[in-house]
Formats: structure tokens, C-alpha cells, sequence
């Protein structure tokens, strides 16, 4: 399978070990913590496989974080308490890198965050982005367009096979080398272990695992949509049972929890137009390869159904325009008006620069995409907002350029930070 691939997170961690005392890496299952965290370590604490670890933790819970720094508790989650004594420990060193925890936080763990303050600094990873796997050339940067840049790259050719492969493998490391049928019983049994073990950890709640598994099922289907919780509250309660909004909310919460759903907030702009914004948020699975997962669908099935393809595309999209923003602080959101006008996705970074973003899997659509980013341009207030750094239309085809009406083109797969 080869060595270990690099990650952005490689570089965000380099940098916040320079200026906190402790960094906690959050993120799904199996996307790479720990092989991330382990390049930088120089001691580790396993605390889910270690027998000695738990006799220490009853005995002198301090003696585990004994070791050389950068020192690694890794799933620090099994023992939660080691929270406070990691806090101690930095305000009593007071040196920076003194150690970096891998898990997931659950709500009892949330509360003990607040405490971190100014103590600990916290990283969110996701699965591998296609640069990062090796599927991206990497000839347009994300922040180089926000900064103006036109964009150049040598033309790509991906058959709709092939990137139903990339969609139903993911960026999951334990994937790397297989095809996809393995990847897809890969998926398949993590969206039931998420549905009958972990969504029950992240909580002081037993869930119905049939529910769940409905739930995500519902998700998988509304991917990349504004769904109300009413219509997945009745996908997931069936035709016999009603179960409430305020249900499903909790449950959608737990699976965010867990890292595996995030929500898409809508962007609040200032516009010149009376027309209103429209808040629903939209969900996406952290990987598209979970809601190909959670349907079971095959490659075959994939290329059935080019408009669900499409939707997986989309979040295939704001997957890797999510990892590449981070390593310099961005955020995105999508926008809806009144009156229907969407754009798929708004970067957005911490000095004001922003940048519109449509996807489209096919050529013949760009036309109306471009049309759809420069109408929604002369809608925002510029006075307030600032101009559009970038317009750009996110293809899975083509070369990167950018059109006489100013509007950039740029197939994913030549697409980095």
C-alpha cells in the first residue's frame, strides 16, 4: 500500500504545536487521526488497546502523560477524565507541544472543551481531498482564485466510471489500493456500525439502530438539499410510526457529533434586492462515499441515475473545497433566495476575501452556470460586502481558464489548497 501519504492537516498541526500547549484533532472514523498525529509525535498513549494504560488511569492518571513531547493520547475519549489532568499539566509546564489527542468528543466531553481555553487548540480532519489521495494535479490553487489568480491547467479526461470509483471509495486511507466493490462493503458496514454502536456512544441515549439506519438512509438521498427535518422525520419513522422533529434534530446532531454528517450553513450577504435569504442549512456526509454506503449503491447503479450522480458530485465538491479553505482559516456556506437563485458554494476567508463557486459534472451546463454566478454578483451588495474575489464553475472535465465574461473554469481534479 506505500509509505504515508502527506495530509494539510500535516501542516496546520506543525503549526499549531508552535502555539498551544495541547492540539486535539477531531474527526471521523478511520480518516487518518492517529497515522497524522503519529508523524509528529515523539511518545504515545494508546488509550483504547493499552491494559496498562487503564491501571495507571485508577492508580496515578499523570504517569500517562509522562513521556518525550510532542506525547500523543491517542482516543483520549475511553477516558475522558485525562481532560483535566492534560490541562494541569500545560498550565503547569507552561511550554508549547507538549502533547496532541486523537478522538472524538462527545457531550459530557464537550462541556470539559470549555476549560481548554487557551490551552488547547482544536483541528478538524476529514477524509482525504482527491489532491491529497493523488487524484488531483494540483495546478489551481483555492486560495491563489481568491486572491485573484487566473487559473491554468492541463486539460483533464475522467469518464463518468471512473469518477463513480473515486466517489465510492472516498478519501478513507484503509481504502487505498482496493477496487470498488470492496469499498463499498467497506461503507456498507460503516454506516451499520455507525448506526448500532457509535451513535449510541456520542450520547446518554440508546437509538434505535433500524431508525438510524433509516435516517441515514433519508440523508443519503437528500444529499447536498435543504430537507426539512419534517420530511427525513417521515423517511425515518416509515409509514407505522411518527416520530418528531425535535427527534430527529437530536439524532442529526449525534451523527454531527460523530463527524460523519455536517450541515452546509447558508450565507447571510448583504443584497441590493428586496428578496429574502433563505436559512435552511444543507447536509452533506463528511465523505460521499457514506450515502453510497448507506443506499448500497454499486458503481452500475451510479451510472443509472446521472442526476443523483450529479448531487454526489456536488458534495464530492464541498468535501475538498471544505479541506482545502481550512488550511488557511475559510468557511463555506451556500447561498437561496426568494426567488430560487442558488449557488452551490461561498468561500469565504477571515479577511473579508470571498468567492462563489457553481458545480457542474458537464460541459453543455456551463453556459447557465456562469450566467447563474454573474447574476447573483450584481444581486450582493458590493459596498458592503466587497466584490467577488472569484466566480468560478467546479467541472469534472476540461482544462482550467477563465472565460471572456470573467467567470473562471476549473475541473476538480486539477483543484488544490
Amino acid at each position: 500500500m506505500g509509505g504515508y501519504l502527506k495530509r494539510f492537516t500535516d501542516t496546520t498541526l506543525k503549526n499549531r504545536l508552535t502555539s498551544s500547549g495541547a492540539i486535539l484533532i477531531q474527526g471521523p472514523k478511520g480518516c487518518g487521526k492517529t497515522e497524522t498525529a503519529v508523524q509528529m509525535a515523539k511518545s504515545i498513549a494508546r488509550m483504547d488497546v493499552d491494559d496498562d494504560i487503564r491501571v495507571r488511569m485508577e492508580l496515578d492518571p499523570k504517569s500517562v502523560l509522562e513521556g518525550p513531547v510532542p506525547r500523543l493520547i491517542d482516543e483520549w475519549q475511553e477516558y475522558p477524565q485525562i481532560w483535566n489532568y492534560i490541562r494541569r499539566e500545560v498550565d503547569d509546564r507552561k511550554k508549547k507541544g507538549q502533547f496532541i489527542l486523537t478522538g472524538s468528543a462527545n457531550p459530557e466531553e464537550q462541556a470539559r472543551l470549555h476549560s481548554g481555553a487557551g490551552r488547547f487548540s482544536i483541528i478538524k480532519m476529514r477524509p482525504m481531498s482527491l489532491f491529497e489521495r493523488g487524484w488531483s494535479t494540483g495546478e489551481v490553487g483555492l486560495y491563489n482564485l481568491v486572491k485573484g489568480a487566473v487559473p491554468k491547467s492541463e486539460q483533464v479526461v475522467l469518464d463518468l466510471e471512473s469518477l463513480a470509483e473515486k466517489i465510492t471509495t472516498g478519501g478513507w486511507p484503509a481504502l487505498i489500493g482496493t477496487g470498488s466493490r470492496e469499498a463499498l462493503r467497506f461503507m456498507q458496514d460503516y454506516i451499520t456500525l455507525m448506526a448500532e454502536v457509535d451513535i449510541s456512544r456520542v450520547g446518554d441515549k440508546k437509538r434505535d439502530p433500524q431508525r438510524v439506519l433509516r435516517l441515514l438512509q433519508s440523508l443519503a438521498r437528500n444529499i447536498a438539499t435543504e430537507a426539512s427535518l419534517s420530511s427525513l422525520a417521515k423517511d425515518t419513522g416509515g409509514s407505522n410510526v411518527k416520530i418528531s422533529d425535535e427527534t430527529i434534530a437530536d439524532y442529526l446532531e449525534s451523527l454531527e457529533r460523530l463527524m460523519a454528517v455536517e450541515q452546509l450553513p447558508a450565507w447571510s450577504p448583504h443584497i441590493r434586492s428586496a428578496d429574502t435569504l433563505r436559512k435552511a442549512p444543507k447536509r452533506h456526509f463528511v465523505d460521499p462515499s457514506l450515502a453510497v454506503g448507506a443506499l448500497g449503491l454499486s458503481t452500475d447503479k451510479l451510472l443509472g441515475d446521472l442526476n443523483y450522480f450529479g448531487f454526489l458530485f456536488e458534495s464530492l465538491v464541498i468535501r475538498d473545497l471544505r479541506i482545502y479553505a481550512d488550511l488557511h482559516d475559510g468557511k463555506i456556506f451556500h447561498y437561496r433566495d426568494s426567488r430560487n437563485l442558488e449557488i452551490d458554494a461561498i468561500v469565504e476567508y477571515p479577511d473579508g476575501a470571498w468567492a462563489a463557486f457553481e458545480v457542474k459534472m458537464g460541459f453543455s451546463a456551463q453556459d447557465a452556470a456562469a450566467a447563474n454566478l454573474l447574476t447573483f454578483a450584481a444581486k450582493i451588495d458590493q459596498e458592503k460586502m466587497g466584490p467577488p474575489a472569484a466566480l468560478t464553475i467546479i467541472t469534472a472535465n476540461g482544462f482550467a481558464c477563465r472565460r471572456k465574461d470573467g467567470v473562471n473554469v476549473t475541473p476538480l481534479s486539477a483543484l488544490t489548497a
